[in-house]
């Protein structure tokens, strides 16, 4: 049983960090996205480059045997063994241009629990604030979830209706590109690259593409449908995994102000939902 109280003691808990997006680190994540590495200072970063900055770095002495950071420095230290992201909200009120100096402030907004089909699932709520030298830059919500390890069909993604896509674009969800988004954003998580974990540890069928290279493609299909600018608002919400093999898409429909987005799988089953707005909320 978790102790909540004690879980609850963590909010509140801030954390400062610096990172500079460098031309290395910009051409890197366009790289992933398949896009040519020609970025110099103070072009656009691509979009979803915050993901890639102020990574935790810890010694491999540091990690859990997910691959992560050991729980319970600035994180709450939950005791389920699956953390994954379930979603987040981005608004944002400037742009990232590479060769800017940045400063994350981070800080723990909520813990709570909930149940579900597979049992007790533990949510934390963090915010991140990034400022650069033009001031304010973006505001972010990241939605993380802690859960207890299920079968393989459990959690098994959904035949969601969507509206007929205004624009789409296919991606090979191979090994090579999880590994290579694993490097660029610093993630060690196993699920993402190890394949013997991820099936006889957590009980997963394939690798898991990750939750923000998703969210990534579709941030990335909304600022090419709006002449390269990010929208005010981006949210979204993963529904289920999508594992490596064969090829996703990322889906948009759009409306006068927003615009409605998703990620389908192999098999056809949406695997996350997204909204863009515009304008800020009102």
């Amino acid at each position: 049983m978790l102790d909540l109280d004690h879980l609850k003691s963590w909010i509140g808990t801030t954390r400062e960090s610096r990172d500079v997006i460098s031309p290395r680190l910009a051409n890197g994540l366009a790289a992933v996205l398949d896009e040519a590495p020609r970025l110099g200072e103070g072009d656009p970063a691509p979009a979803g480059i915050h993901w890639c900055l102020s990574p935790d770095i810890a010694p491999m002495s540091g990690l859990g045997p997910d691959g992560h950071p050991a729980r319970g420095d600035f994180l709450p230290p939950v005791a389920l063994p699956r953390r994954m992201w379930a979603g987040g909200e981005l608004v944002f009120s400037g742009d990232f241009r590479v060769g800017d100096a940045m400063i994350r402030r981070s800080r723990i907004a909520d813990v709570a629990l909930k149940t579900g089909r597979t049992g007790m699932l533990c949510f934390v709520t963090v915010t991140h604030d990034y400022s650069g030298p033009r001031g304010q830059v973006l505001s972010e919500r990241q939605d993380i979830v802690y859960r207890p390890v299920r079968t393989a069909s459990a959690g098994a993604a959904q035949d969601i209706p969507q509206p007929s896509p205004d624009a789409s674009h296919e991606v090979g969800a191979s090994p090579v590109l999880l590994a290579r988004y694993s490097a660029v954003t610093f993630n060690g998580h196993r699920i993402h690259y190890d394949r013997d974990y991820c099936q006889r540890e957590e009980g997963y069928p394939g690798l898991v593409v990750h939750g923000p290279l998703q969210a990534t493609y579709l941030l990335r299909l909304v600022c090419r449908m709006n002449e390269g600018r990010m929208p005010a608002r981006f949210a979204f919400r993963s529904i289920a995994p999508l594992f490596d093999g064969g090829s996703f898409t990322v889906n948009a429909a759009a409306s006068a102000q927003d615009h409605t987005l998703w990620v389908r799988s192999q098999t056809g089953s949406v695997t996350m939902q997204a909204s863009a707005s515009r304008e800020p909320a009102a």
